[in-house]
């Protein structure tokens, strides 16, 4: 066990050049990968049906649903802030602080925030404790944003919940220069939800790098970190240190950070913010880790070291070393809620982290929804999200051959993107979603055909059309050559050919 220092023991300037150090001349990548192909452990089933909620059954709720959702639209989208958290605090204050109500664990960086926040969920909820969890962008419904002990709230409970803070949220309309965006009438709500609820614990995803982040208005007595790339340029910074001083803008004084493995100017920013605030930091690959992983039926069996001890035999039905590195992240971080490895010097019981982590689901990464052929669904949108989607994807599917399907917003890295899916795909069915950020199709042509060659790019604007390209071209390796196709690009690409492809 790798205790975490007490809060009385922080370094000075000098400890903290010593931490850069090591943060700078250490291994990236201390965990131990081994091969395997052990089955799936009897005890370890695939959760118990579909995490995404459809549209309601029942008319005059979905109608209800429908104008609430009308309602948001006409506010700022998610893409359009302001860079200040007045507006929100000022929401806060009119419903009486509900976000002071329990402890949060706050979760920022730049890919694996979601799947991160869906495992710790799932172990707070393992523990018997009563779990608030708020995430973003939703990938089918935007009911799924808020969940409650580890579902998300019915529709009826989501418009009920909206109409009670309507009046406050006009209120404070009125009194600031901006109306509220929807993002920010979102976090109201789910910091309501939770109080009325209530959670013993709030797990929240931050929208947006974090210093300004609408759900910035809680003290996380436990932060973290998701490692950090280069994604929101144009509002976070152009490297990942200028990224990394906005997202540590989350760090709380005298909080505990969870740090997941981090370019090394990123790190450096993070470490420092958390020495002026005397925060405790546990660093992956130091403190805690993934220790062994083994490839498995339906997802990977795992050996993670905590800040408590080893922790043998998790199975994690997710694919990709990237949901390993989450979960080692994920097991640390409720390890810290619970005082362990500064206050307590004990672990976990290890049958509950067990089943815990065994009934993890997460829509949309590296998710498959559709066999023969093979149609798997990856959220990817920025160059490091794919690269990992990509490693999955040659890891734990034996693809004799990959159409990949491709619709992404036009202000991302789409060369990026691409070049990381260009070693694994065969051809590529360039498309677009339906929302007006998306790129336009021939315009992703143009920079697909520079990546793979004209002979390997499809074009078809309408995403049902590219699924049913990408599939065709899939079949024609025949019913039992192993030929897959995977859809990715843009969350919600992955939404949209999701239900397409039936689910919701």
């Amino acid at each position: 066990m790798s205790e975490q220092p007490s809060s009385s023991d922080h370094p000075d300037s000098d400890d903290f050049d010593d931490i850069v150090e090591a943060e700078t001349t250490r291994d990236p990548d201390l965990a131990v990968i081994e091969a395997g192909s052990r089955t799936l452990r009897a005890q370890a089933g695939p959760p118990q049906g579909d995490p995404v909620p459809a549209r309601p059954a029942d008319p005059e709720v979905d109608k209800a649903l429908r104008e609430v959702e009308q309602e948001l639209s006409t506010r700022w989208g998610e893409t359009k802030l302001e860079p200040s958290v007045r507006r929100i605090a000022a929401l806060m204050d009119v419903l009486g602080e509900p976000q002071r109500a329990y402890p949060s664990i706050h979760i920022t960086g730049t890919n694996g925030k979601t799947s991160t926040a869906r495992m710790v969920e799932a172990l707070l909820g393992a523990f018997d404790l009563r779990t608030g969890r708020y995430t973003s962008p939703h990938v089918q419904s935007i009911t799924e944003r808020i969940s409650l002990d580890g579902a998300p709230i019915s529709a009826e409970r989501f418009v009920e919940t909206y109409r009670d803070v309507k009046p406050y949220v006009e209120m404070v309309d009125g009194a600031q220069e901006h109306r509220l965006s929807f993002f920010e009438v979102l976090t109201g709500m789910a910091y309501a939800a939770f109080a009325d609820a209530p959670v013993d614990a709030a797990v929240v995803e931050v929208g947006m790098g974090g210093s300004w982040d609408a759900t910035n208005v809680i003290d996380g007595s436990v932060a973290v970190v998701t490692p950090i790339s280069l994604d929101h340029t144009d509002r976070l910074g152009s490297t990942p240190a200028e990224i990394a001083g906005e997202k540590a803008g989350i760090i709380k004084q005298g909080a505990t950070v969870i740090l997941a493995q981090q370019p090394v100017d990123a790190a450096q920013v993070l470490l420092k913010k958390a020495v002026d605030v005397d925060a405790t930091v546990a660093r992956e690959g130091m403190e805690f880790g993934v220790v062994a992983r083994e490839v498995a039926v339906g997802g990977q069996l795992l050996t993670l070291r905590g800040l408590g001890g080893e922790y043998e035999g998790v199975f994690l039905p997710l694919y990709g070393a990237h949901q390993a590195h989450n979960a080692a992240v994920a097991l640390a971080a409720v390890e810290a809620f619970f005082g362990i490895g500064a206050q307590h010097a004990r672990s976990l019981d290890l049958d509950t982290v067990r089943r815990a982590f065994a009934t993890v689901a997460s829509p949309g990464r590296l998710e498959v929804v559709r066999r023969s052929p093979t149609v798997v669904l990856d959220a990817a949108h920025n160059p490091a999200g794919a690269q990992a989607a990509a490693d999955g994807v040659r890891e734990a599917f034996g693809f004799s051959r990959l159409i990949g399907v491709v619709g992404a917003s036009g202000d991302k890295d789409v060369r990026g993107l691409l070049e990381a899916f260009e070693p694994i795909f065969a051809e590529i069915v360039v498309t677009a979603n339906s929302t007006p950020r998306a790129m336009d199709p021939d315009a992703l042509a143009a920079v697909a055909v520079e990546v793979f060659g004209e002979e390997r790019v499809v074009v078809e604007p309408r995403l049902d059309d590219a699924l049913e390209a990408a599939i065709t071209l899939a079949e024609e390796e025949g019913e039992f050559a192993g030929a897959g196709v995977l859809v990715t690009g843009s969350v919600i690409t992955v939404g949209e050919a999701r239900l397409l492809l039936g689910k919701g």
